[in-house]
């Protein structure tokens, strides 16, 4: 079986970030550092990065995205991407956390870390690559703009296995409310 054609992206970060791989090769890559305006820019990178390589959307075999956990609305607007794609394109989605990716071909035991805000950090352990129980959330500090690699999200996706489509990983509510008072009556 020739190795699939993946593209994958991740905005759970002030970034932007796409890749396109095919086996162990990176066909392109593009990331833009970018406090908003990733839902603006995503679909533009995606189309440069394919143009770059010579393929077009009806080449790929596996869209690869960054579930997070990360910025709330940063996570939304890739996973939403994925699926939107993936539906269009007839092809799976597979979703990678940011654990996952930065634990990737890691051998032995490591214990990543993602900065939840608050003063908090977002934590998994793995070994050899393989979860070790579920993501927790401790005391301490960790850089919040540390962008995940898209080509790792790629390299990881290829030997996941496909299953339901990509969901954002929440390790706790959203900052954002709904409004306590009732919304106006606009007829009566």
């Amino acid at each position: 079986m020739p190795p699939k054609l993946i593209l994958s992206f991740d905005t759970s970060a002030a970034h932007c970030a796409v890749a396109l791989v095919c086996g162990d090769e990176i066909l392109g890559r593009q990331s833009e550092s970018l406090l908003k305006g990733q839902a603006e820019r995503l679909i533009p990178m995606l189309e440069e990065v394919l143009k770059g390589a010579g393929k077009s959307w009806g080449d790929l075999d596996l869209i690869a995205v960054g579930i997070g956990p990360g910025n709330f609305t940063g996570v939304r607007i890739a996973v939403s991407a994925a699926r939107g794609l993936a539906l269009s394109l007839n092809i799976p989605a597979v979703g990678v956390s940011a654990f996952e990716a930065l634990a990737f071909g890691i051998s032995g035991s490591v214990t990543i870390g993602r900065d939840a805000r608050r003063g908090m950090i977002f934590l998994q352990s793995f070994e050899d690559g393989v979860a070790v129980g579920e993501p927790t959330m401790a005391k301490g500090v960790a850089d919040p703009d540390v962008p995940i690699d898209p080509v790792r999200i790629a390299f990881c996706a290829a030997v996941k296995d496909i299953g339901a489509p990509p969901a954002p990983l929440y390790l706790r509510s959203a900052d954002a409310a709904l409004p306590s008072d009732p919304p106006p009556t606009i007829l009566p």
